[in-house]
């Protein structure tokens, strides 16, 4: 099986989630990183690609650069995919151009700066017929999937309640003005867009989407800012209302001093509850009304397929964070490996092969942007629009 031919934008010196992308593609031996343009400032490039054991002439000064040069090799050894891990406000312009010049495309989220640039990208895909992956990291975790089954078969009858949070500790104190890299463009507005929301919120609310198969259609939203001088939101609430009359709650904060990356949800239907958090994400709690409670585990044989397809290794040997990303990845991949192949939806669901793709990157802006014009608003609740 040959190799895709990876090419990356951003993940130079310091970057933490430059080095999970590339560990997340090697993982399965699917995808041969082969150029970047890693940094703005060229010596710093430089030494990310020899310190990767790239040819010095397969690092690029810039992404613009990259993309031309890569588009004249001949075919067998230019890029094929590019990963964008850059901050927010370069994942639009490098998206599009990567499109435009034949390249497939695999960006962190959210998808954009804007619901405007995440349109902009859809249309450039649409044109030039490339693909996109969204790197919606807890998608690819395999007992999400399995939840994702139960809801999905009809397990917990119609879903009424969704409560999703997602606390964290790491900014309770202002670390961005002591220099700390991550901290400075994460609550650059310029930069980031959105703060807590942005960051850690779009990962809740699509986990929520995700899980349930239901679309968050309305919500009712308070963002705080809790850190003096502090220029974007760190800390937000918000009721929700889905399609087919559910309802929820969500909770996304970095002023959670003490807590980690504890992103947990809790689903009820009719029937029976469900329950999975990040802390202990190789378990799934299954509620059944008038049953025990039953523990679902990774790795056993009793699982779906869409979580089995999604294991590497047997129960009792723990998986975490890159493997869910180089699930993500390995699932991308076999969608670019059978291009001519166009399963249903329901098809790539029920296998675990499925991705987060443009049409969650859309709705990941519009949560933001929902978010933000529902917390200005005396009226509060507020349409999630596309």
């Amino acid at each position: 099986m040959n190799k895709l031919k990876l090419g990356m934008v951003g993940g130079g010196s310091g970057s933490f989630i430059g080095a999970v992308h590339r560990k997340a593609a090697a993982l399965d031996g699917h995808y041969e990183l082969v150029c970047g343009a890693f940094s703005s400032n060229p010596r710093s490039c430089a030494d990310t690609g020899a310190a990767l054991g790239l040819p010095s002439a397969r690092s690029y000064e810039s992404y613009t650069d990259m993309f031309r040069r890569e588009a004249a090799l001949p075919d067998a050894e230019r890029m094929q995919a590019v990963a964008i891990v850059t901050p927010n406000h370069l994942h639009a312009a490098p998206a599009m151009a990567a499109m435009q010049h034949g390249f497939h495309v695999i960006v962190d989220k959210p998808l954009a700066l804007t619901l405007d640039e995440a349109r902009q990208i859809q249309q450039v895909m649409q044109t030039t017929g490339c693909q996109l992956a969204l790197t919606h990291t807890y998608a690819g975790y395999p007992m999400v999937k399995e939840a994702r089954q139960l809801v999905a078969s009809g397990k917990l009858g119609r879903i009424r309640k969704i409560l999703v949070e997602y606390p964290q500790g790491w900014l309770s104190h202002p670390i961005e003005q002591d220099g700390n890299r991550q901290a400075s463009w994460r609550t650059d507005p310029d930069r980031a867009g959105a703060g807590a929301i942005g960051d850690i919120g779009t990962h809740a609310a699509h986990l929520a989407e995700y899980i349930s198969g239901l679309f968050i259609t309305e919500l009712c939203a308070e963002l705080n800012t809790v850190v003096d001088d502090r220029q974007v939101d760190d800390d937000a609430a918000a009721l929700l209302r889905f399609a087919g009359g559910a309802t929820g709650t969500l909770i996304a904060t970095q002023v959670a001093t003490g807590a980690e990356n504890n992103l947990s949800i809790r689903v009820y239907g009719e029937l029976g509850g469900l329950e999975w958090s990040h802390q202990d994400a190789d378990s799934l709690l299954l509620r059944m009304h008038e049953q025990a409670p039953q523990i679902y585990r990774r790795g056993a044989s009793y699982l779906s397929a869409a979580a089995t397809n999604n294991c590497r290794l047997p129960p009792g040997h723990p998986e975490g964070f890159i493997e869910a990303f180089a699930n993500i990845y390995s699932s991308f991949a076999r969608r670019l490996r059978n291009a001519g192949d166009t399963p249903s939806p329901a098809e790539l669901s029920a296998t675990g092969y499925d991705f987060p793709s443009i049409n969650e990157g859309l709705r990941g802006m519009a949560f933001i942007t929902a978010m933000q014009a529902s917390a200005k608003s005396t009226q509060k609740w507020t349409a999630i629009t596309l």
